[in-house]
C-alpha cells in the first residue's frame, strides 16, 4: 500500500519502490533503528494490560464524566497571545512545547487576525524556519529545513498533497491556528520529507454565542467580507454549531491577475451522553484565478543578461485561467472511557475539482529587442518549439479514517501518557493534460498587454493522462514516559503498509510497499523547573520510481533529523524559549550507476544534508507586549559536500509583535518583518548564476476598539517597496506584491 505520488520534477511524476531490500543503507544501522522502533512500540503495548485492568475496576464507579477536550480543541481565538499552552501535531500526545522534544513554532488566531494573514501562504511567511516558494501565481511550494514540505494535516488527520505543492489559496477563515513542527515527522505523517508538518487546526463551535462580521478593503481593488456565527443550540448547551463564511474579490499588482474566493464552513457538536461527544462538519472553498501564470518570467534573456521587468509584469494572456473547488468533510467521535482515558475516531472526505487553460513560455527575451521567440535551436541546431499551451483537469477523492485511545496510566509508581491507534486512508487522483505548440512570438513583456491567439486546434489528444489509487494503512504508538525526577522519554513507532494500482503521466503505478518501521525518539531533562535540555532522533520515509538492475523499485528515501537543544519558559512564564542544533539528512537517494537497453538503472546512496541553528521565543514578554520571533542558519550539502539548493535562503528571520498599552487598552499596534540573506541559482540554459540580493519586508498593523462591538484596523505591507523575487526554486520567477494597505472593520457580539 503506498501514499501518493509527488512531483520531483514539473513533468517528472516518481512511482513507488517495493520493500524488497534497501540498497546502500548500512546494516547495523538499520537493525538499530528497527530495534529501537520495536522497543518503543513494544513499551507502549505492555503499558495496555494495566491500563485494560485500570479501566475495568474503575468501570463499576463510573457516574457522570464530563467530555473534556484534548489538546486539538484548545483554541487561540478571542485572546490576544502569541503562544499556546499545548500541542500535539508531533506525537498525538498533549505535550507543552518544552515538553516538546522537537522545534515547534502556532501561529495564533491573534497573528491571523492582527496582520491579515488570509491564506496558508501568508502564514507560513510569518513561521520561523519555513520559506515559501511562489513559483507561479496559483503554485506553491514550502520549505523547512533545506527540504521540501510534503506534509500537511487538518486537525492531526493526514492531508494529500500531491507533488509537494498547493494549489490556489488555502483559506484561513476556517482555522483558529496552525502548528508547525520542524524535521522528520513520520510518527504521525506517514511517508514524506524530513522538512516539517503543517497542521491546520479547525475552528470549532463555542460554548456562549459569538457572532463577528469583518469587512475589509485594500489596494488593487480588494474586497474581503467574512462572517462567523457560533454558540450553543439548545437551551441546556448540548447541541452547539458554528458557521463560518467569507468571500473575497480582488484585482492584484500583477497584469491582468484577478482573484475569487469563497468559503463556506459549518460544523456541529452534540453531547450524547455525558461521556460521548460527537461532531459533524464540511468545508467548501472555491478558488477561480483569471490571468494566472503557468510557470513565470524569464530571469535571463538570449545574451545572459538579467532581465529586470516592471513588477507588474506578467506572462499570463489574457485568457487564462485555473480554478479549483475543494469539498471537505468529517464526523468524529469521541467516547471519555475513564477520569484519564478517551477513545476517538474520526472519518474524513475530500472531494477537489481542477481545471484550467494557460500558457507557458519555455524561451528567453532576444538580448536586441527584448521579444520572445517561438522557437529556439536546440544542440542539433533544429527549431524546436517553446511556446506551449495546456488544458488541464484533475479529480481528487481522498478518504481518511483513524481511531487512537489516549491517555494516563500509572507505572513502576509514576504516571505516563500513552497513545495507541490506527489510520487508513485511500486517494484516487485522476488528471488529463492536453498540450499544444503556440507558434507566434510574445513582444517585450514589459509592454505586453496579454493579447495571444487561443486556438482549440493546438491541442491534440491528451499527452498525459492519470488514475492511480493509493492505499495506506498503518499502526502507531508514542508515549510520554516519566522515568526519573527530571528525566523524560518521548518516544514511539510507527508500522505502515502502502500499495498502488494505476497509471499516472506515462508510468505505472502498480507497487507495493509491505512493510515500514518509522521510530521516533526524544529525551528531556529538567535542568530547572522552567528549562529543560532535550535530544530526539526522528524518521521520515519518501517513496521512488527509480529502479535497480533487475527492473526492481528502489526502496524508499530514508529521512531522519537529530536534535538537540534547550527550552524555557521565560519572562515569567508568559513565553517560550528555545535553541536548537539540528542535521538533517536523507539516505538511498536514487543515482545512476548505468544504462541497459535505454534504461537508466539507478542505486541508492547519500543525498542532501542539512544542519543549522534555530533560536524561536513566543509569547507576552511583558504585559500588553506579545512576540513570536525565530532566526533559522542552514547548510546544506549534497553527498559530495557542495552547496545545494542554493534557492533555499541559509540565514532567515520571522518575527512579529503587537502592543496593547495599559494606559489606552483600546490600542493596538504591531509589526512583522520577514528577512532573508540572499540567495541564487544555476541558470539551466545559459553560464552564470541568477541571483536575489538579501531583503527585509516590514508590515505595520494599528487596531482600535471604538466599543466592545466595533474594532477598526490598518495594515501597511511591506512599508519600504521593497522589489523582490518570490522564488529561485526555478529557473523562472515573478516579483513580489509592492506596498499595498488594507483597512478592515470587524463587528462583533
Amino acid at each position: 500500500m503506498r501514499f501518493p505520488v509527488h512531483l520531483t520534477q514539473r513533468l517528472a511524476f516518481p512511482m513507488f519502490p517495493s520493500a524488497s531490500r534497501r540498497v546502500g543503507v548500512d546494516p547495523l544501522a538499520q537493525a538499530v533503528r528497527r530495534a529501537l522502533g520495536l522497543a518503543a512500540l513494544g513499551s507502549l503495548v505492555l503499558g495496555s494490560p494495566t491500563l485494560l485492568a485500570q479501566e475495568a475496576a474503575s468501570a463499576e464507579e463510573l457516574e457522570t464524566v464530563t467530555v473534556e477536550a484534548e489538546a486539538l480543541s484548545l483554541v487561540t481565538e478571542g485572546a490576544d497571545d502569541y503562544r499556546v499552552a499545548q500541542t500535539s501535531t508531533a506525537t498525538r500526545l498533549d505535550l507543552t512545547p518544552r515538553e516538546t522534544p522537537q522545534s515547534v513554532s502556532t501561529v495564533t488566531q491573534a497573528q491571523i487576525d492582527d496582520f491579515n494573514l488570509d491564506t496558508i501562504n501568508d502564514v507560513l511567511e510569518s513561521t520561523p524556519g519555513v520559506t515559501v516558494e511562489r513559483v507561479e501565481t496559483d503554485r506553491t511550494y514550502y520549505s523547512s529545513r533545506g527540504f521540501e514540505i510534503s506534509n500537511l494535516q487538518v486537525d492531526g488527520l493526514r492531508l494529500p498533497m500531491p507533488y509537494n505543492n498547493v494549489h490556489g489559496d488555502i483559506d484561513t477563515a476556517v482555522y483558529d491556528r496552525v502548528e508547525v513542527v520542524r524535521g522528520a515527522t513520520g510518527l504521525m505523517s506517514g511517508s514524506g520529507n524530513p522538512a516539517a508538518t503543517v497542521n491546520f487546526v479547525r475552528k470549532r463551535p463555542t460554548a456562549t454565542p459569538h457572532a463577528s462580521v469583518t469587512g475589509s478593503l485594500g489596494s488593487d481593488d480588494h474586497r474581503r467580507l467574512a462572517l462567523d456565527v457560533s454558540g450553543p443550540l439548545d437551551d441546556e448547551g448540548r447541541v452547539r454549531g458554528r458557521l463560518v463564511a467569507a468571500g473575497q474579490d480582488s484585482d492584484s499588482y500583477l497584469d491582468r491577475l484577478h482573484r475569487e474566493r469563497g468559503v463556506l464552513f459549518g460544523v456541529l457538536e452534540a453531547d450524547l451522553t455525558d461521556s460521548t461527544q460527537l461532531a459533524l462538519g464540511h468545508t467548501w472553498q472555491q478558488n477561480d484565478t483569471d490571468g494566472n501564470m503557468w510557470g513565470a518570467l524569464p530571469l535571463y534573456d538570449s545574451a545572459g543578461n538579467s532581465t529586470d521587468y516592471d513588477r507588474s509584469t506578467s506572462s499570463a494572456p489574457d485568457w487564462s485561467y485555473w480554478n479549483t473547488e475543494t469539498q471537505r468533510s468529517f464526523v468524529e467521535l469521541t467516547q471519555r472511557l475513564s477520569n484519564d482515558w478517551s477513545l476517538k475516531g474520526t472519518v474524513t472526505h475530500l472531494d477537489m475539482i481542477s481545471d484550467g487553460e494557460m500558457l507557458y513560455i519555455g524561451n528567453v527575451p532576444d538580448a536586441s529587442t527584448g521579444n520572445i521567440p517561438a522557437t529556439y535551436l536546440n544542440a542539433d541546431g533544429d527549431p524546436v518549439n517553446s511556446m506551449l499551451v495546456s488544458q488541464y483537469d484533475r479529480h481528487l477523492e481522498q478518504w481518511v479514517a483513524d481511531i487512537h485511545a489516549k491517555g494516563d496510566v500509572n507505572l513502576f509508581g509514576r504516571n505516563h501518557q500513552l497513545v495507541l491507534g490506527t489510520d487508513w486512508s485511500q486517494s484516487r487522483n485522476q488528471q488529463v493534460s492536453l498540450y499544444g505548440d503556440a507558434p507566434d512570438e510574445i513582444p517585450d513583456l514589459d509592454g505586453w498587454d496579454g493579447g495571444y491567439p487561443q486556438s482549440g486546434s493546438w491541442y491534440s489528444d491528451p499527452d498525459w493522462t492519470g488514475d492511480a489509487t493509493i492505499k495506506e494503512r498503518s499502526v502507531y504508538g508514542a508515549g510520554n514516559l516519566d522515568l526519573a525526577d527530571r528525566w523524560t522519554l518521548v518516544t514511539g513507532a510507527r508500522v505502515s503498509w502502502l500499495d498502488t494500482v494505476g497509471e499516472q503521466y506515462g508510468s505505472s503505478q502498480d507497487t507495493t510497499l509491505d512493510y515500514e518501521l518509522t521510530p521516533y525518539a526524544g529525551l528531556i531533562y529538567d535542568v530547572t523547573d522552567r528549562a529543560s535540555l532535550y535530544a530526539s532522533y526522528t524518521e521520515i520515509f519518501n517513496p521512488q520510481t527509480e529502479m535497480d538492475r533487475s527492473g526492481q523499485y528502489l526502496d524508499p528515501i530514508e529521512g531522519a533529523s537529530y536534535e538537540m537543544g534547550l527550552k524555557a519558559d521565560v519572562f515569567d512564564g508568559g513565553a517560550d524559549a528555545a535553541l536548537a542544533v539540528f542535521r538533517t539528512e536523507q539516505n538511498n537517494v536514487a543515482q545512476v550507476i548505468d544504462n541497459i537497453g535505454g534504461r537508466d538503472v539507478y542505486a541508492g546512496a547519500d543525498g542532501i544534508t542539512s544542519e543549522g541553528v534555530e533560536v524561536t521565543l513566543a509569547g507576552e514578554l511583558a504585559p500588553g507586549w506579545q512576540a513570536s520571533a525565530g532566526y533559522t542558519y542552514l547548510d546544506i550539502e549534497d553527498a559530495d559536500g557542495e552547496a545545494t539548493n542554493t534557492y533555499i535562503p541559509r540565514h532567515l528571520v520571522r518575527a512579529t509583535t503587537s502592543y496593547r498599552p495599559a494606559s489606552l487598552a483600546a490600542l493596538k499596534v504591531g509589526a512583522r518583518l520577514r528577512w532573508q540573506d540572499d540567495i541564487e541559482r544555476e541558470r539551466d540554459n545559459a553560464d552564470g548564476k541568477t541571483r536575489q540580493d538579501a531583503y527585509a519586508l516590514v508590515d505595520l498593523m494599528a487596531s482600535y476598539d471604538f466599543s466592545d462591538s466595533l474594532t477598526g484596523s490598518l495594515n501597511v505591507n511591506n512599508v519600504t517597496d521593497e522589489k523582490y523575487l518570490t522564488s529561485l526554486k526555478w529557473d523562472q520567477g515573478f516579483y513580489g506584491a509592492p506596498r499595498h494597505v488594507m483597512a478592515n472593520l470587524t463587528w462583533t457580539y
